[in-house]
């Protein structure tokens, strides 16, 4: 099957949202949520993270996570994860009950394609306060891709992880999952990159972004925004480009990327650690690319 084919077969059998000018969402990716040891790229954002969650939590934006949520090939066990995270599936779970959480699988928590394994680790959570288990997200589900529908314009936002266009790590996950965990975890506290990911490597990633484009190119130029490669792209309607957008990911050196949907126009942002006039460090929002109008894109 090639990867034509898997990207097809994703948006045919995509989840479909519908929204409105009035919707919001905040799209992010490759979190990599670890276990705060020191292979744990997440741990060092783990606190942008959060309170940029927070405040879209407190202004009623909807959260997708297109992919890569879990580090769920480096780490064997998903409490280790829960734990060093807790935090985080706490503020997680206020989306949840508000159905405000979407989430896509990836490469790295392919296994979420079994909803039997998603139940096992997201139903309850223990509680070390009340001394006994409790409800986290019993009925999450995550899938391969979502699609935004416009109910005014109709327009389609196909969302995904984009890993259907990485044989290795679409196909042969399995090998690279094992892969990184017998060998490349180790290293890696010592520096040494993981030749399995795309984010490391440059060629690797275009070859991804390559085939994603021409996909789009020849499905009518629909709007698809992915993650996977960790390379944050963002085409203006001014440009006359293909509409292929990547949201980045939470683990970039000091900062986080993700892609925002607001009255009906979508930006590229970024939240960092800052200071201000007196020094103080702050986390602060700052836009890499400004809002442009979704009916611009055709």
């Amino acid at each position: 099957m090639s990867s034509q084919t898997r990207l097809t077969r994703a948006y045919k059998n995509a989840f479909r949202i519908k929204f409105t000018d009035s919707d919001k969402f905040i799209l992010f990716s490759d979190c990599h949520r670890g276990d705060g040891s020191f292979a744990d790229d997440f741990a060092n954002n783990r606190n942008i993270y959060m309170h940029a969650l927070n405040q879209y939590y407190k202004n009623d934006f909807q959260y997708i996570e297109l992919g890569d949520g879990d580090e769920l090939w480096e780490n064997l066990f998903f409490k280790d994860i829960i734990e060093a995270n807790k935090n985080v599936f706490l503020l997680l779970k206020k989306f949840y009950e508000k159905k405000k959480l979407h989430m896509i699988y990836g490469n790295h928590d392919m296994v979420y394609r079994n909803q039997e394994i998603v139940k096992k680790h997201f139903s309850e959570y223990f509680d070390t306060t009340a001394g006994k288990n409790l409800p986290l997200m019993p009925n999450l589900t995550f899938n391969e891709a979502i699609v935004l529908e416009n109910t005014d314009t109709g327009q389609e936002l196909f969302l995904t992880h984009g890993h259907q266009a990485d044989f290795m790590n679409y196909v042969g996950w399995k090998f690279n999952r094992l892969f990184v965990r017998v060998l490349w975890k180790p290293l890696q506290v010592w520096g040494i990159k993981d030749p399995t990911s795309p984010a490391k490597n440059y060629l690797e990633s275009l070859k991804i972004e390559r085939r994603i484009k021409r996909w789009i190119s020849e499905n009518g130029n629909k709007i698809t925004i992915v993650g996977h490669t960790h390379r944050p792209h963002f085409p203006k309607p001014s440009e006359n480009l293909l509409n292929f957008f990547n949201d980045g990911s939470c683990v970039h050196p000091r900062n986080i990327t993700g892609i925002e949907i607001e009255n009906g126009k979508i930006s590229l942002i970024k939240w960092l650690i800052d200071t201000n006039d007196d020094g103080v460090l702050q986390i602060v929002k700052e836009y890499i690319e400004t809002p442009q109008k979704l009916s611009d894109y055709e």
